[in-house]
């Protein structure tokens, strides 16, 4: 499941959920600080996991 940060623009708390695509393009996410539904999605870097060495 891929994890998204996001910026609460209320409070302006960092916090990392886990989620579905389709749950992501449905909204309604609340920091889990103050409640607030007025949240930024953060850019992060992406770092892929293999298990082929080099």
């Amino acid at each position: 499941m891929p994890q998204y940060s996001f910026v609460c623009q209320d409070c302006k708390k960092t916090f990392t959920l886990f989620m579905h695509i389709a749950d992501l393009e449905k909204g309604g996410i609340k920091c889990p600080e103050c409640g607030s539904t007025r949240v930024e999605q953060k850019l992060e870097p992406f770092f892929a996991n293999t298990s082929k060495k080099s």
